[in-house]
């Protein structure tokens, strides 16, 4: 296992509280351009994630993609999707690419896997 996702999911909402205390009007701009970017009609919620999942990969942000897999496997995206999403981040990123969309499909596959399991 190269990262354990869902820990770090969970270390990074305590980090970004953090910041939100420390920094509260950047903060609740950053999540009202959030819920815009999310809004509008013409792209369903699943591609929109798998989108910002892509671009997380190419920008090698690893909590992003911890968030944006979350978002994927919460939005119903299946594993094939996801690897062909992979794929065109990688396009678009070259060899660096190749390793994050490794861990990005790892992130899904943990997430996934947590979602199936009985709590």
């Amino acid at each position: 296992m190269v990262e354990d996702w869902l820990a770090l999911i969970t270390n990074m909402n305590g980090a970004v509280r953090d910041l939100r205390q420390a920094a509260p009007e950047v903060m609740k701009t950053f999540s009202e351009m959030a819920r815009a970017a999310h809004g509008g009609a013409a792209l369903d919620h699943k591609t929109k994630e798998l989108i910002a999942l892509a671009i997380s990969v190419a920008t090698r942000c690893a909590p992003c993609i911890a968030y944006h897999a979350e978002g994927a496997v919460k939005q119903g995206a299946t594993r094939t999707e996801v690897a062909e999403t992979l794929a065109m981040a990688v396009y678009m990123g070259a060899g660096p690419s190749v390793m994050y969309a490794a861990e990005a499909l790892e992130a899904v596959d943990q997430i996934a896997a947590k979602s199936a399991s009985p709590a």
